[in-house]
């Protein structure tokens, strides 16, 4: 199985990147414990910045960012995690899958999840990322993950959950959703294609 995590921080280090690490681990960790084998990549958008306005004014990816958008598209499961701003997800974040074919994430499970300064932004997950990925037609997994700077290192209280409990229970969910998903039929070569289409054209 291939999880790959969507980046958007903006600084190194980053508090976005090290919580995409955070429930990519925690996922792939539940998938293990399932028996199936999980390989992990983390992709930075802050490095493929120029190739994404590139991008939007000619039409064609350059390479790397096409590595990236086959990446996220091939894979059976996504974390996508943003930092917060202006009360919506960033315009890299949004340009990175503005420049992604709108039917490539249909049925694919994904993890929203975004960072911020204070706790007043967490609806930003329902608000913005939810119908973002509606829209795509992925299958959002019930728990986001929102992380202010007070949630690091925080246990949580009689009231909230702390943010290591809400990875692990995130994590659970995305690799349940993984895990239940039918395998992707293989594309069919050219030839096959070609011989299926004259099967049709026989008279009888």
């Amino acid at each position: 199985m291939k999880l790959i995590a969507v980046s958007a921080g903006l600084s190194t280090p980053s508090s976005t990147r090290l919580l995409a690490d955070r429930l990519t681990e925690s996922a792939r960790q539940e998938l293990t414990a399932r028996g199936h084998l999980v390989s992990t990549e983390v992709i930075e958008l802050r490095g493929l910045a120029g190739d994404v306005a590139n991008h939007l004014v000619t039409g064609f990816p350059p390479p790397r960012l096409a590595a990236a958008i086959d990446a996220v598209t091939g894979a059976d499961g996504l974390v996508v995690v943003t930092p917060v701003f202006a009360a919506s997800y960033s315009g890299l974040f949004k340009s990175f899958f503005d420049v992604i074919d709108p039917d490539a994430l249909t049925g694919q499970p994904v993890l929203v999840a975004a960072t911020g300064g204070t706790a007043r932004h967490s609806l930003v997950l329902e608000h913005a990322m939810r119908p973002l990925f509606a829209h795509l037609r992925a299958v959002v997994v019930p728990t986001a993950v929102y992380a202010a700077s007070e949630d690091w290192g925080s246990g949580g209280d009689e009231y909230t959950d702390g943010l290591p409990a809400r990875i692990r229970r995130a994590g659970g969910e995305l690799a349940a959703l993984m895990a239940a998903r039918p395998p992707r039929a293989e594309p069919e070569d050219d030839v096959g294609a070609l011989e299926r289409q004259l099967a049709d054209l026989r008279f009888d």
